[in-house]
C-alpha cells in the first residue's frame, strides 16, 4: 500500500498483490454541504505512525475457535490549509487487504457537518468480472448479475430507488459486497466494516475510466451523513487473493470491528429451528386473523366480532404441530409469525400504529402454547415485523422485550416490509442503520438474541454484539416461492452479502413444486434436495431453519436426518474449492468434537467435485455419510432424487463425487 497527497494536497492511495495492481492511484476525501469549505484537498502532512497489531480472539459463535488479527497500522494526520482543520486517514494492512477510515479529532474548527458526498476512490486496474448488485437504498433481494464492469451499464434493470428531490441514482451504481475477478486470476472484494452512525456505501463507476467512487445513501432531505467530532467513518475494506477460498475464509471484515462489548454471553446461543412461515411465504396459510379490515383500520383491539378467514397460520393448534416435531427431532425453538394483531393492515395505511408487539390473536394462545414449548424442551420464536415503521417500534421496544423475556422467548425476528416511516427515509440511511444499531444494544439489555430482516446488509458488527446471530439482507429462500433464483446464486453469496456476517438464508426445503402446498402458486424451487441440505454447510449461519413443512420431512426421513446432525457452530473450517458463480467445497469441525461436516453446492454446470480428506486427523479411521444427487438428479426435473450411502475415509482418502446442476452432501465422524 502506498499513500502521497498529489500537488494540490490531494490525499491519495494505492494497492498491489504480488506486484500486480489491485487498485490504482485512488483519491480520498469528504465533500461537504452547504458549500462550506470540504476535506477534499490542501493537505500537508503533520504526522505520520506505524504500528504492528498481532493477536487472537475467541468468537462466541463462529467458522473457526480462534481469529488471528494481524495487521501493520498507517495513521497519517492531515493538516488543512486556510481552515487548520485535522483530518486522519488511518490504514490497515493485513494479510488478506487493506482497511482504511476517515477520523474526525476533537478540534475547534470542525465540530458539527454535514456530508453531502464521501469521495473515496476505487481504480480498478482492467475491466474486471464482477459479482453485482443495482444499487437501491431499500433493498438487496435479488439475484446477482455477471458481467464485466464496461456491461453494468447496458444491463442495469429497473429504475433506482429514489424520489424526485434527491439526485438519481446512477445507471453504474453497484452495491457491497461487490466481488471481483481479474484476467489474472486475482480475486477482489470491496465492502465495509463497522458500519455505525453513517450511511451505507454504495458504489458508483465511472465505466470509461474504470474507477468506483463511494456513494452514500441519502436520507429523506438528501443529506449523507450528520456528524460531530471526535468521530469515524466505517472501515472501506479492499480484499485480495489469488486464491478464491481465502476470500471465504477472510475475517477482516470482523477484525476491523470492535471486541465484544456483552460482557456475561453465556444466554448467546446458536438455534436450529423451525416456523409456522413457509405456509404463508407459498400462500398455503395467512399472517391475519380475518379479512375484515374496516373494523381494524379504526384501530378496535377487540377481536370477538371480527370473522376468521379459515387461512391463519399462526393457530394454536397448528402451532402445537410444529412444536412437537421440533422436539421430537431435537430442534431448539419454533418461529411463529402472525401471532399478533395488526396484520390485516400491515402494509396499508395504518402502519404507525398497527402493531404494539403484545397482543395476540384470539386463537393464538400464548401463555398455552408458551407453557406447552417448554415443556417439550425448547422455546418458542418471536416475530416482530414493523412494516417499517421504525418509531413505532422504538417507542413500544422496551415493553415487547419485557413482555418476551416474561413468555419465555429470548430470541426475536425483526422485519422491516415496506418504505421506512418516517416518510422517505431509507432502509440503508445513517437514521435507519442507528435505528437497527439501537435495537441489537437494546436487546443485549433484555439478553435478547437478534436476527434481522429487510435490515442494512451486515459489517461484521455481530463481534461486538454477538446477539446479533442473523440477517437476511439479500434474496433468500422465501423468493423460491415467488418464482425462484438463479441456479448458482448460492455460489455466489458467500463471496458478496456473507462477506459481512452470517445471512438467515431459511434453507431445507424438500418438496420443490410450490402448488402442492398451493394450487394458485406455480412456482418451483431451483434447487435438488441434496442440494437444500448442502445449503447448512456452506452457508455458514449459527441460525439455521429447517424451512418445510413437518409432513414433507417426514417423506424423506432419511434425508432430514442430516439436517437433524448438522452442527451450528465450528472449530475449523476448510475451503476445499470455491470459485464465484460456479461452486463452493467447504468442510467444517463442530466445536468440541471429533465429527467434520462437507457441504458441496454447484451453478448451473455439472461437475465432478475432488475432495482430499487431508483435513482429517492423521491415522484416524472415519465413517462417511454422503448425501448426494442420484445420477438422474436435476433441479428443474427431478430434483428429489438423492442417493445416501457409508464409505471409510481417513486423511489420506480422495473423493469424486458428481454434483448437479444447482449440488452435494457428507458427513463424517469417527
Amino acid at each position: 500500500m502506498a499513500f502521497a497527497l498529489k500537488t494540490d494536497g490531494t490525499p491519495t492511495y494505492a494497492l498491489t498483490f504480488n506486484g500486480k495492481a489491485v487498485i490504482k492511484t485512488s483519491t480520498l476525501g469528504l465533500e461537504f454541504k452547504n458549500d462550506e469549505k470540504s476535506l477534499l484537498n490542501d493537505f500537508t502532512i503533520a504526522k505520520a505512525e506505524t504500528a504492528t497489531h498481532d493477536s487472537n480472539w475467541e468468537p462466541v459463535w463462529g467458522e473457526v475457535k480462534t481469529i488471528r488479527n494481524h495487521y501493520n497500522e498507517l495513521a497519517v494526520t492531515l493538516l488543512q490549509k486556510g481552515t487548520d482543520r485535522t483530518l486522519i486517514i488511518r490504514f490497515r494492512m493485513f494479510d488478506e487487504g487493506l482497511g482504511l477510515r476517515y477520523e474526525f479529532p476533537s478540534q475547534k474548527n470542525l465540530i458539527y457537518f454535514v456530508i453531502k458526498e464521501e469521495r473515496t476512490q476505487f481504480a480498478m486496474a482492467g475491466d474486471h468480472t464482477a459479482f453485482w448488485l443495482a444499487g437501491d437504498y431499500d433493498s438487496q433481494e435479488y439475484d446477482y448479475t455477471t458481467s464485466r464492469l464496461s456491461e453494468i451499464r447496458n444491463l442495469m434493470q429497473g429504475s433506482i430507488t429514489d424520489n424526485a428531490s434527491q439526485t438519481p441514482f446512477s445507471p453504474t451504481g453497484v452495491q457491497t459486497a461487490l466481488m471481483m475477478k481479474t484476467e489474472d486470476g486475482l480475486y477482489i472484494n470491496i465492502h465495509e466494516a463497522a458500519l455505525i452512525n453513517y450511511s451505507c456505501m454504495h458504489l458508483n463507476l465511472d465505466d470509461t475510466n474504470m474507477v468506483f467512487q463511494s456513494w452514500l445513501t441519502p436520507d429523506a432531505e438528501g443529506d449523507k451523513g450528520y456528524m460531530q467530532a471526535p468521530g469515524t467513518s466505517p472501515w472501506r475494506t479492499v480484499m485480495v487473493s489469488d486464491d478464491a477460498r481465502e476470500i471465504l475464509a477472510n475475517k477482516m471484515t470482523y477484525n476491523l470491528n470492535e471486541p465484544n462489548k456483552i460482557e456475561d454471553t453465556s444466554w448467546i446461543k446458536p438455534v436450529k429451528y423451525m416456523g409456522v412461515w413457509w405456509e404463508m411465504i407459498t400462500g398455503k396459510s395467512s399472517w391475519s386473523y380475518t379479512n375484515d379490515l374496516p373494523s381494524i383500520q379504526i384501530g378496535i383491539t377487540d377481536y370477538s366480532t371480527a370473522k376468521p378467514n379459515g387461512t391463519h397460520g399462526a393457530t394454536t393448534a397448528n402451532v402445537k404441530k410444529y412444536i412437537d416435531f421440533a422436539s421430537q427431532h431435537g430442534f431448539d425453538g419454533v418461529l411463529v409469525e402472525g401471532w399478533n394483531i395488526g396484520w390485516e393492515d400491515w402494509f396499508g395505511h395504518h402502519k404507525d400504529y398497527v402493531f404494539d408487539f403484545l397482543t395476540p390473536y384470539p386463537d393464538f394462545d400464548l401463555p398455552g402454547l408458551r407453557d406447552y414449548a417448554k415443556s417439550k424442551g425448547l422455546k418458542l420464536i418471536m416475530h416482530h415485523e414493523t412494516s417499517g415503521s421504525t418509531r413505532n417500534y422504538e417507542r413500544h421496544l422496551d415493553k415487547a422485550f419485557q413482555f418476551m423475556k416474561d413468555n419465555n422467548y429470548d430470541a426475536v425476528k425483526t422485519g422491516y416490509v415496506g418504505n421506512i416511516l418516517p416518510k422517505g427515509y431509507y432502509h440503508y440511511d445513517q437514521w435507519t442503520v442507528n435505528h437497527y444499531q439501537y435495537v441489537v444494544e437494546k436487546a443485549a439489555e433484555y439478553k435478547i438474541m437478534v436476527n434481522a430482516h429487510e435490515a442494512v446488509r451486515p459489517t461484521g458488527i455481530a463481534r461486538t454484539y454477538p446477539n446479533m446471530i442473523g440477517n437476511e439482507s439479500a434474496r433468500g429462500t422465501e423468493f423460491q416461492a415467488f418464482g425462484g433464483s438463479k441456479p448458482n446464486h448460492v455460489t455466489i453469496l458467500p463471496f458478496t452479502r456473507q462477506i459481512g456476517g452470517p445471512m438467515d438464508y431459511t434453507p431445507g426445503i424438500f418438496e420443490m413444486d410450490i402448488s402442492k402446498a398451493n394450487p394458485s402458486n406455480s412456482s418451483h424451487v431451483n434447487s435438488t434436495l441434496a442440494n437444500q441440505l448442502a445449503l447448512y454447510v456452506t452457508m455458514y449461519s449459527p441460525l439455521q431453519m429447517a424451512a418445510d413443512f413437518p409432513e414433507n420431512y417426514s417423506r424423506f426421513m432419511d434425508a432430514f436426518q442430516f439436517i437433524k446432525d448438522v452442527a451450528l457452530d465450528w472449530d475449523e473450517s476448510k475451503y476445499l474449492e470455491a470459485e464465484p458463480g460456479q461452486y463452493i467445497t467447504v468442510a467444517r469441525k463442530e466445536k468440541g468434537k471429533s465429527t467434520w461436516f462437507l457441504g458441496n453446492v454447484n451453478g448451473e454446470t455439472p461437475r465432478i467435485s475432488n475432495v482430499s480428506f487431508d483435513f482429517l486427523e492423521q491415522g484416524k479411521t472415519y465413517i462417511a455419510t454422503i448425501y448426494a444427487d442420484a445420477k438422474e438428479a436435476h433441479y428443474k426435473t427431478n430434483p428429489q432424487a438423492y442417493s445416501i450411502r457409508k464409505v471409510v475415509v481417513t486423511n489420506k482418502s480422495k473423493l469424486q463425487q458428481w454434483s448437479a446442476s444447482g449440488y452435494d452432501q457428507y458427513r463424517g465422524s469417527r
